[in-house]
């Protein structure tokens, strides 16, 4: 198997909101913003694959897939996983697990393409109970692992799930043969704190029974403000899929918008040391696979993989090695003057034509006063 080197790590959202599930710890439910709406992209697939070719982006990439809802309501999706894939990236997509005829379409994929693809798969149990839908989702994770892609089960621990944690567990060890990751769940407003009635060491002892990486991980960055030089916006990419607008990361500057013309380079800006959220609450990807590549972290499989009691494993050795990547390991690292001029452009902000007069004697005073 040849060596695999991910240049950059694209996160994907699709403005889906709306589910076949009613988790009241969902993001969307907490914003209130279930529209029972579903949408056509504007672009093909095949349109979608040459905005985000190998060549415009400079190698292969990872991509994660994500909607405010349910990620497989739009049919859309798979064409579009499809034609990335055939790129040559990799590409990860978040879903319920709940609709089975979409995975059935994807286990008809050509077997090179599924060994690059991989599913999270939340486990949310109360809806899954209450709809009777638990032997659905625990046969597309089996279909999915048995057609040749990747999987994880992540859990987002609500406090309401306490009480079942034996229950969870044995089912987990039942139908999967290994416990679920486990994530950290946050109020989606204010400094995004923990969304749990226990303070974050209590809530952590609580869950770390299912011997997760994932919330040990977390739980070391969840609530510490970064200051050090990020990355984002060069190595890493936040992209709404459906209108092309592309940033920096969730708090960062608006950068270009991918279809507009897509024989042009796409723009990138590295946020540098102006992240404007309180802490990197997604970190568990985004630091782990080295967006600040001094910061200690684990290799983002440490995250997602687990060994089941039969030996096998939830990654394929391809999506493994794809996951021990680190991002410093295909980009070059910036000097301590190029890491001032990007620094300084995030102060000018957002660069326009109308602005550009502006910001180039700007650029030039501030090269002329010694880059302080």
């Amino acid at each position: 198997m040849k060596d695999v080197q991910i240049k950059r790590f694209i996160d994907c959202y699709v403005s889906t909101e709306t589910c076949n599930l009613r988790c009241k710890y969902c993001y969307i439910a907490q914003q209130r913003k279930y529209n029972n709406k579903l949408f056509k992209f504007p672009h093909s697939p095949e349109f979608i694959r040459r905005a985000l070719s190998v060549s415009r982006l400079g190698g292969v990439c990872l991509f994660n897939i994500c909607a405010g809802g349910e990620t497989l309501l739009s049919k859309d999706v798979i064409n579009i996983v499809e034609q990335l894939l055939l790129e040559g990236h990799y590409v990860m997509v978040v879903t319920n697990g709940t609709l089975t005829k979409r995975f059935e379409e994807i286990a008809k994929f050509p077997k090179e393409l599924l060994d690059h693809l991989f599913f999270k798969f939340s486990f949310h149990y109360l809806e899954l109970k209450r709809l009777n839908l638990l032997d659905a989702y625990f046969k597309n994770i089996e279909l999915m692992k048995k057609s040749g892609a990747s999987f994880t089960v992540e859990i987002t621990p609500d406090d309401e799930l306490i009480s079942y944690i034996d229950e969870i567990k044995e089912i987990s060890m039942k139908k999967l043969g290994a416990l679920p990751h486990i994530t950290i769940a946050r109020k989606d407003s204010g400094n995004i704190p923990v969304l749990s009635e226990h303070s974050l060491e209590e809530y952590v002892k609580i869950w770390d029974t299912f011997d997760s990486e994932m919330i040990r991980f977390k739980s070391t960055i969840f609530g510490v403000k970064r200051k050090e030089f990020c990355y984002a916006g060069e190595w890493s990419l936040y992209l709404n899929l459906v209108t092309g607008s592309l940033s920096q990361c969730y708090g960062g500057l608006f950068l270009d918008n991918i279809y507009k013309d897509i024989s042009k380079p796409i723009k990138t800006l590295a946020i540098g040391c102006n992240c404007k959220l309180p802490h990197c609450y997604n970190g568990h990807v985004f630091l782990s696979l080295g967006d600040i590549p001094e910061l200690d972290a684990p290799t983002y499989d440490k995250q997602r993989n687990r060994v089941c009691e039969d030996g096998s494993k939830w990654l394929t050795d391809s999506m493994e090695k794809c996951m021990q990547c680190k991002l410093k390991d295909c980009n070059r690292e910036f000097s301590d003057k190029e890491k001032k001029q990007v620094n300084f452009k995030n102060k000018i902000g957002k660069i326009t034509n109308a602005s550009r007069y502006v910001y180039n004697n700007k650029i030039k005073k501030y090269k002329n006063d010694g880059n302080k």
